[in-house]
């Protein structure tokens, strides 16, 4: 099993993270973003959008993370990151639905603009940001709420938090992490997840056994 991506990537995050879950090793075959590679024709054999990441598992070929995370979940032995249950699982699909829908395209206004424009020697755009602030007010406004009634977003940690993790990482990253500690749930699920060995890994902080 082979995973194309590049380490500093969110989507690429939510893979590792599950493998991670998983206890499940598999070869990390670096894209790299600085050079274009993920524009390559080779990569784009396997990702015809020239992002990452990329699954290839003995031959079967996955992208998009979310796909990726769910086939994982379902193949590989270990811990259980989706339920069996019909009605759980129907949860789990609808908060990945709300971080994909709702959620990760405000945010992603304040990581473009908070953390990759510095990075890219660019002027973070204010307008934007702002935008993206507000953007994410309904949103979190109802993650704090479910919060305050679940531990996680569906219930059990499931392949739903994964999703969301990357996003809030690179919000405190972008300077706008009070959008997530002035939400008292939002804020004690991030210690949670947070403190996971597998987000560790994923997010570099910490090295597989």
């Amino acid at each position: 099993m082979k995973v194309f991506g590049h380490p500093m990537s969110t989507c690429t995050r939510k893979v590792l993270t599950t493998l991670a879950e998983k206890e499940h090793k598999a070869e990390f075959v670096l894209v790299d973003l600085m050079t274009g590679a993920h524009k390559s024709p080779e990569h784009m054999a396997r990702q015809p959008f020239g992002v990452v990441p990329a699954l290839d598992d003995d031959g079967f070929v996955l992208f998009e993370s979310r796909a990726i995370i769910a086939y994982l979940a379902a193949k590989l032995p270990g811990k259980a990151l989706t339920p069996g249950d019909i009605k759980s699982q129907a949860l789990v699909n609808q908060w990945m639905s709300v971080e994909y829908s709702y959620f990760t395209p405000s945010a992603m206004k304040i990581i473009y603009e908070g953390l990759f424009a510095p990075m890219a020697g660019r002027e973070p755009d204010q307008a934007k940001i702002d935008d993206g602030r507000k953007g994410l007010e309904t949103p979190l406004t109802v993650l704090d709420k479910r919060l305050g009634e679940v531990e996680y977003v569906a219930g059990d940690f499931s392949i739903a938090d994964i999703c969301f993790m990357p996003y809030v990482e690179y919000l405190f990253a972008s300077k706008a992490g009070d959008l997530i500690t002035d939400r008292k749930n939002v804020a004690a699920w991030w210690n949670r997840v947070s403190e996971r060995p597998s987000w560790q890994i994923a997010s570099g902080k910490k090295t597989a056994a």
